[in-house]
């Protein structure tokens, strides 16, 4: 008998990354993410099997254990990867393409999180962190910091410490370091020759105040480095042309709209070339799929130069993902998949005719898919979840187009699996975060718990949104709680209307902005019959001293420096209408977030709570900002629970799930 998808999901899913084709193009190793209820964090393996499509040659087999980020060597005969050392402290080590004879390569005393093999693979460049000073012993020390960005979600106090750049022999093991400024430096591309190495920095006196960085080029044997990106003001996933005359990147430019908060908002493949101005070659209509901007990203999708006439990347549009090719001479643009997914890591064969992607889907999450680059064909590769999704069918979905101040929005809508024609189900109207995040056609356990507990999801991509261009991003920009509310209001009442939407029945949810959204809206509305609210932005002025990225963020979202527009951040600032609130407000917060730190709910909880609203307090113990992606599997399975049973709680009639509460019990947890 179908089940729901329960909170207790991520110990029985899996999940597929990291893919890295073979030279010879015939087998991807990749990394698989897995909890176990005995385990605080999740374990991660490494995996082997064939890409070809011949069904009878898909078997996977594991070659690694707590292990990640495998790469092969150029010729094939070893595959360096990540693991930890007898201290905890992630290392590079090499092995056998099966897995045998692994050995450990580097010996730093902090972590390194990316590297890259050399085209002759008899070197390998890397990134580790290296702090200026020691880090002292006594918990009782004092710390001091030079810099506003002292601190960083989900690492917690950084200080002095930069990630730099390392070359260490395969061989001898002699290791070479390549940077020292006082910054932070991307991972290392090798130019096709193996004699430079490009990466990126953001090194320079604008570090504190934006999120800029530079593209520079150092020889493989060190020196002084040179810039490479002039004109651009943020750049990612660096790939050399074949010729090692010039460099592809994502990038924007637009200093004014995109300010210091970076690629998320939009980018666009350039070509580098030293001494030339940066050549942009996509539109708005494709926004290229970038990393975190803080720090400089391991994990980025890249890109790929393959031949003169074709760089190979992954793109967004509209709440879909692409695998994409751009030709840098006239820029024609080919989007070679379907769409329908979010791709969330790729690599690509050596001949450039088969990629690899690890994707979510409308129908499941975490698998890998064998893609013909010339014709766009998929075939899923690995098999990884479908038990689990044949006992606990997926929501059903539809997306429809809603208009709001002349402006179409894209609203995705979750469905109960079993729905019933002539039954009506309450309605969970949920704000994605950012706000320049975006809702895909895709798997999101949010959305999928809580539709197959019994609930129609509402999850609309509102004005702020990425992957629809730059001037639909950024018309958030010094309007928070204005468009984009009329927005997600204007989604939630077209669905409403719909036969199966329980108007009486209506509840809401957002974490970090989607937080501060509904936050903002539970002070502004009285529609909602109860809403969780997880890490929220409620108070702006303090939120800008206050977050990991509080003032490059905070500066361009806000529009200016908290000093010259001090009225703008208490008109905006939810905690301002705490008194209008008449929602059963739950607040979530790590209590570890660097990002939107705690003292935002503090806030907010006791506003509501001197107003005499009725409100409850959940602080989650060693949890950084994502609490539902949070490291410990007990926490988000917490978090989902809790979700669950307040809702239960105040709906005046109780749909048709069943939740094994745990509100009112510390379990590890402080409620307040």
């Amino acid at each position: 008998m179908p089940s729901p998808i329960g909170p207790d999901f991520n110990y029985h899913l899996k999940s597929a990354s990291e893919p890295s084709i073979s030279p010879d193009g015939k087998f991807v190793v990749y990394t698989v993410g897995r909890f176990e209820r005995d385990k605080p964090v999740e374990l991660r393996d490494i995996y082997l099997q064939s890409v070809a499509t011949d069904s009878d040659s898909l078997e996977p087999r594991l070659i690694l254990e707590d292990a990640n980020y495998a790469r092969w060597s150029p010729d094939g005969s070893r595959i360096a990867f990540i693991r930890n050392d007898e201290q905890g402290v992630s290392q590079i080590w090499t092995c056998a393409p099966d897995g045998s004879d692994a050995t450990q390569l580097t010996s730093h005393q902090l972590a390194v999180d990316a590297f890259s093999w050399s085209p002759s693979g008899e070197q390998i460049a890397y990134r580790a962190d290296m702090a200026f000073e020691p880090h002292p012993g006594d918990e009782l020390a004092p710390r001091v910091t030079r810099s506003v960005r002292y601190q960083q979600d989900g690492h917690g106090w950084r200080g002095d410490t930069f990630r730099q750049l390392f070359i260490i022999s395969v061989a001898t093991g002699m290791t070479q370091q390549l940077t020292s400024e006082e910054a932070e430096h991307g991972p290392p591309s090798w130019s096709p020759d193996g004699n430079s190495i490009a990466y990126l920095s953001d090194q320079g006196p604008f570090r504190d105040t934006t999120l800029r960085n530079e593209v520079y080029v150092v020889a493989s044997t060190g020196g002084k480095a040179e810039r490479w990106s002039g004109g651009l003001f943020m750049s990612d996933a660096v790939a050399w042309s074949p010729d090692g005359e010039r460099l592809a990147v994502i990038g924007a430019e637009q200093v004014e709209q995109v300010g210091g908060y970076g690629l998320i908002c939009q980018g666009w493949i350039y070509v580098l070339e030293q001494g030339s101005y940066p050549r942009r070659l996509t539109d708005d209509s494709l926004r290229p799929v970038s990393g975190p901007n803080m720090p400089l990203g391991s994990g980025t999708p890249g890109v790929d130069w393959a031949t003169p006439n074709q760089i190979f990347f992954v793109a967004d549009s509209r709440g879909e993902s692409f695998v994409c090719s751009v030709n840098p001479e006239d820029k024609t643009v080919r989007r070679i998949t379907a769409g329908n997914e979010q791709i969330v890591d790729w690599d690509i064969a050596p001949s450039h005719d088969t990629a690899v992607t690890a994707s979510t889907t409308l129908e499941g999450v975490g698998e890998l898919y064998a893609i013909d680059t010339h014709h766009g064909e998929r075939i899923q590769l690995t098999h990884l979840n479908d038990e689990y999704f044949t006992l606990h069918p997926p929501a059903r979905f539809e997306r429809i187009n809603v208009k709001s101040e002349g402006n179409e929005i894209d609203v995705r809508i979750w469905l109960p699996p079993n729905l019933e024609p002539n039954r009506s189900y309450p309605v969970l109207l949920d704000v994605h975060g950012g706000p320049h995040s975006t809702f895909y056609d895709a798997f999101y356990p949010i959305h999928q718990v809580a539709a197959t507990n019994g609930f129609i999801v509402v999850a609309p991509n509102p004005r702020g949104t990425s992957s629809y261009g730059l001037d639909f991003a950024t018309a958030v920009h010094g309007d928070w709680g204005g468009g984009d509310y009329v927005d997600v209001m204007a989604a939630l009442a077209n669905v409403l209307r719909k036969p199966y939407a329980d108007e009486s029945r209506v509840v809401l949810h957002g974490s970090s902005y989607g937080g501060y959204m509904a936050s903002w809206a539970v002070g502004h509305s009285d529609k909602f019959k109860a809403a969780v609210i997880g890490a929220p932005v409620t108070e702006l002025a303090s939120f800008y001293g206050t977050s990991d990225m509080g003032i490059p963020f905070s500066e361009v979202q806000f529009g200016g420096p908290r000093s010259k527009h001090l009225p703008w951040y208490v008109r905006h600032s939810p905690i301002t209408y705490a008194d209008s609130v008449n929602t059963p407000v739950l607040l979530i917060h790590g209590e570890d977030d660097g990002r939107v730190a705690i003292e935002q709910s503090e806030q907010y909880f006791v506003a509501l709570k001197r107003a005499g609203k009725s409100v409850e307090f959940v602080r989650m113990p060693q949890t950084s900002h994502g609490i539902a992606k949070a490291k410990h599997p007990s926490i988000r399975e917490e978090y989902f629970r809790r979700m669950l049973s307040w809702f239960a709680q105040f709906l005046n009639q109780p749909p048709d799930f069943t939740v094994t509460t745990t509100i009112g019990t510390t379990n590890g947890h402080r409620t307040v």
